[in-house]
């Protein structure tokens, strides 16, 4: 700090000065007064942390408080930045492994975005051969970007195929189909891609999924399910896909068409360690609070109520709407805020969502094989949480084996948290 000390009201040119001195004590009362603000907050911090079970209140987590989100399966993270891009794997047991990027790592992925995001704009029709040349460009170029490197990694890092990944994107990897890259160069079979090999999952940071596994009062059981459906004229087979849900070997509450309010499923989510939403998903451009699903008579429920909500047994949620889990060029960067990882900020420790509009016609099928891999006899023993990320692979996968199947409808669905 530099303090300056006056003694006259006239300056070396004869002008008054008086201005310029009250101009100074201003200041140096500013910077009294900030001081006085930060010695208040750091005495209120402190009163914070003395309470029990806040001793860490703004404390940035330690690295192996950090660590430890690895246990499961290593977590990939993907900086993206004009200074410096790396993919870094973390695991549990061992110090990161960094994996260097090419110099145009950079630009390389910006261009990607570009595409995929243009191509959708340019062509409403998910389905068209348009959009289905430049998704199956996106997907090869991001393997060779990136899915080579990270799976050369984890094969020298002894991880085995079939284990669970957790993809920790940043800026514009938040909206590319990392789970899906590929397809992998091979002689033989049919085309892999990297959800073939690893079960893959994203997560919009590591706090997040710390959260979703932190123990809970989670009652033993079967969950139930909270079905909340509100299809339209454009949405003729969500019927079939209710049936699906409720054919679930659970309990199963439905809240469909009067019933389906916004203030009648933030008042049942509580009481539901399942929710599985059949509606219309709404993105605003720009707005991302107000992205929302569409309810009965219109009504919307927001991204920005969801968040407000308490669901501290909330387990898992199925958005079966399209744009659950879009970014799109309006969307803040390095923010990865979406319907999904809302639902996943305000309690539920998994989340399947889309990031584009889903086919109406796959609703059914993917319902049914989802829940029966779920409330498998055959995976006894893993909370029924934790089964969610395989078992929508697995039920990706039978969607993509299907005739007629196009790249975009079974690369839409993802997997988020635990």
């Amino acid at each position: 700090m530099v303090t300056l000390a006056i003694s006259s009201k006239s300056n070396v040119d004869g002008r008054d000065s008086t201005s310029d001195t009250d101009a100074v004590d201003q200041f140096g009362g500013l910077v009294v007064r900030q001081r006085k603000l930060l010695d208040n907050r750091e005495k209120l911090i402190s009163q914070i942390r003395a309470v029990p079970g806040f001793d860490t209140f703004l404390k940035p987590p330690s690295f192996d408080t950090l660590r430890l989100v690895s246990c499961h399966g290593p977590v990939i993270i993907i900086n993206h930045s004009r200074w410096r891009s790396d993919i870094i794997i973390l695991l549990h047991d061992t110090p990161p492994s960094l994996i260097t990027t090419s110099c145009d790592f950079y630009a390389r992925a910006n261009k990607l975005q570009d595409q995929l995001l243009g191509a959708r704009n340019e062509d409403s029709d998910l389905e068209s051969n348009t959009y289905e040349d430049a998704l199956r460009f996106v997907l090869k170029e991001l393997y060779d970007l990136v899915g080579q490197l990270v799976i050369r990694r984890l094969n020298e890092l002894n991880v085995p195929v079939q284990s669970r990944v957790w993809w920790c994107p940043t800026s514009v990897f938040c909206s590319l189909p990392l789970h899906a890259m590929g397809p992998i160069p091979s002689d033989v079979g049919r085309p892999r891609y990297f959800l073939d090999q690893y079960i893959p999952s994203y997560i919009p940071s590591l706090s997040a999924l710390i959260e979703s596994r932190k123990p809970s009062s989670q009652a033993v059981g079967k969950p139930s399910i909270l079905l909340v459906a509100q299809p339209d004229e454009n949405m003729p087979q969500a019927f079939e896909e209710m049936k699906a849900v409720r054919a679930v070997d659970t309990k199963v509450t439905r809240l469909f068409s009067v019933k389906a309010t916004p203030t009648a499923v933030l008042e049942r989510l509580p009481n539901h360690r399942f929710a599985h939403i059949v509606c219309h998903g709404i993105l605003e451009s720009g707005k991302p609070l107000e992205a929302s699903f569409k309810l009965h008579e219109g009504k919307r429920l927001l991204l920005l109520d969801i968040v407000r909500s308490q669901l501290p047994d909330a387990e898992f949620a199925f958005l079966s709407a399209c744009h659950t889990a879009e970014l799109t060029e309006e969307s803040i960067a390095d923010e990865v805020l979406h319907l999904a990882s809302a639902m996943q900020f305000c309690g539920f420790r998994s989340v399947v969502g889309t990031m584009w509009a889903m086919a109406d016609t796959d609703g059914e099928g993917l319902a049914r094989d989802f829940y029966s891999s779920v409330f498998s006899d055959t995976t006894q023993g893993t909370r029924y949480y934790e089964r969610t990320a395989k078992a929508l692979r697995d039920a990706v996968v039978k969607l993509r084996r299907k005739r007629n199947t196009t790249l975009e409808r079974w690369v839409n669905y993802v997997h988020y948290g635990a």
